[in-house]
């Protein structure tokens, strides 16, 4: 029977057309800091790369720093900028991990931006918070569990008039404006000029690219302390021999992004909740309906029974689903994003995360539907059994 995987926001298929471009680029075996031929030919690859990847961005080529995920550019993008500051990081309640344990490690004074019922931030909280202690704010493009689009723009222009009235006289970046755009990947406006960003992180296992590859743009007036050393590999900022595969494959991947993808796959999200909300109208739907949630993402709770049971369930039937953020899966406390949008005890517990990819089609969803009515009501009959 057919897989029918549905946990591409974890990680996507690598594309065919990426393997091909990381083939060849494994050829180009030499050091890229080498000072032979072998070398140079590595150190072309690399750098003819992050001149693609900053197109694709619309920064310069020294703003783009390469990593090995989206997490380390996470760390690097919030450890590296607050490095020695004093005053506090505003961020929200629904970051991914990497970015909430990043905030907590530079010891610096933590304060949280309230959230909605759908996960979306209030900008008029958040122009309150924001006061001159503020060294950097960090807020995702779109959340990783429940779909939620925040309005970056909307927000890189609170912060841009607050600059302007507080700075007058002085020349600053602060405070600065970090987005996590791994999820945004291949689905958002990716411009750092449109969206106003000071650091942005993406990274290739979303977009159907290479693991083991992040990105960091870092405007070029934004200075990082880095966080690996041992070689002046990406100007200084993070030692250790590059990757040229990996990065190869990262731009195949960003070239075959359609702008066309969101359309088609938001319709198919569409299609699959109304047939999931038809099925069982108990079902909580997490996050909000339509244009500010996120293409592929369909985030549901079911109530009285656990996530661990459906999914394994789901195995069963061939569908990969997942429950919330692969980071923190084998983690038996209840999502935080799913606590921090008020989700009821007896939904929180039986979350489930499907997330659509290219290969997704209508007649998938059809069967996931037609196989979760199975399931769900298998499993309701064996716990009322057990209690």
């Amino acid at each position: 029977m057919k897989n029918i995987y549905l946990d591409n926001s974890a990680a996507t298929p690598i594309d065919k057309k990426v393997l091909v471009a990381m083939a060849a680029a494994n050829n180009k075996y030499g050091n890229p800091s080498s000072y032979n031929n072998v070398g140079r030919m590595a150190r072309k690859e690399i750098e003819s790369s992050r001149l693609a990847i900053a197109r694709f961005l619309d920064a310069r080529p020294e703003e783009i720093v390469f990593t090995s995920s989206g997490s380390e550019a996470n760390n690097l993008a919030i450890l590296g900028s607050t490095s020695g500051d004093s005053g506090f990081i505003l961020t929200t309640p629904i970051e991914h991990p990497s970015v909430l344990e990043s905030a907590r490690a530079t010891g610096l004074k933590i304060k949280y931006i309230p959230v909605d019922k759908d996960g979306l931030i209030d900008l008029s909280s958040f122009s309150k918070l924001l006061t001159k202690n503020c060294k950097l704010i960090s807020i995702m493009y779109a959340n990783n569990e429940i779909g939620t689009i925040e309005p970056i723009q909307k927000i890189a222009k609170i912060i841009k008039e607050f600059r302007t009235t507080n700075y007058k006289l002085q020349t600053t970046n602060y405070p600065l404006f970090h987005v996590d755009a791994c999820q945004a990947t291949g689905f958002l406006d990716m411009n750092v000029q449109h969206i106003g960003v000071d650091l942005l992180t993406f990274n290739g296992s979303k977009i159907y690219g290479p693991r083991g590859i992040g990105v960091l743009y870092k405007r070029r007036s934004v200075k990082i302390t880095p966080l690996v050393f041992g070689g002046s590999q990406e100007y200084g900022l993070r030692a250790g021999t590059e990757n040229v595969s990996a990065v190869a494959g990262l731009v195949k991947a960003i070239s075959i992004i359609k702008k066309t993808e969101s359309k088609k796959v938001s319709i198919l999200r569409d299609y699959a909740i109304n047939l999931i909300k038809k099925a069982f109208p108990e079902v909580l739907i997490n996050g909000p309906i339509g244009e500010d949630r996120l293409a592929n993402n369909i985030s549901i709770c079911i109530a009285g029974l656990d996530s661990e049971n459906l999914l394994l369930e789901l195995d069963k039937y061939n569908i990969s689903a997942g429950s919330g953020s692969a980071c923190t899966s084998h983690s038996v406390e209840p999502s935080h994003v799913l606590k921090a949008i008020s989700v009821e005890p007896k939904y929180i517990n039986g979350a489930l995360r499907f997330s659509l990819g290219r290969e997704t089609t209508k007649k998938d969803i059809d069967y996931l539907v037609s196989s979760l009515v199975k399931i769900i009501a298998d499993l309701t009959k064996r716990y009322s059994r057990l209690k």
